[in-house]
């Protein structure tokens, strides 16, 4: 199976019904991606694939063949954070870590397509679960992050 993961082309021998998660975890070694419920319920495991976001978890491999899949290993770079990666941070939005790779992957597809989000706009966009309950400073990192893009910086 040939599919691009984070820019680079990849080649893998997989059953064409593992779910992608477990794709990525264990044949591509990409673990930031998590598995929270598996059953597309909670988005801890949200990837990009063609630029929408997805759960892997419910998501055949067979699916994102010849397509290309996104992960939270490639929203940022070392040294150069994702616009809403620093703002995850001056919000304070992780508490236990869990969900946030999903989470800001729901949000860069989100802001990638609606530049400035409303609260409304937020809330249909993320139903990703958050054990911890941040959403305020969800809402308001990803409009932070929402206006430093707009701004250019």
């Amino acid at each position: 199976m040939k599919l691009t993961v984070n820019d680079r082309p990849v080649e893998v021998d997989a059953d064409p019904q593992m779910p992608l998660l477990w794709l990525l975890r264990d044949e591509l070694n990409l673990t930031g991606t998590k598995f929270g419920c598996g059953v597309s319920a909670c988005g801890a495991c949200t990837v990009h694939v063609d630029g929408q976001p997805v759960r892997s978890c419910v998501t055949p491999a067979a699916a994102v063949e010849g397509k290309a899949v996104r992960t939270i290993e490639a929203l940022g770079a070392p040294g150069a954070p994702h616009a809403l990666q620093r703002a995850w941070v001056a919000h304070q939005v992780p508490q236990c870590g869990y969900c946030q790779s999903g989470m800001l992957m729901a949000a860069a597809a989100l802001i990638a397509n609606n530049p400035r989000p409303s609260d409304t706009d937020i809330d249909a966009a993320i139903t990703n679960l958050c054990r911890c309950g941040t959403y305020p400073r969800v809402r308001a990192a990803i409009k932070s992050a929402a206006a430093e893009l707009a701004a250019g910086r």
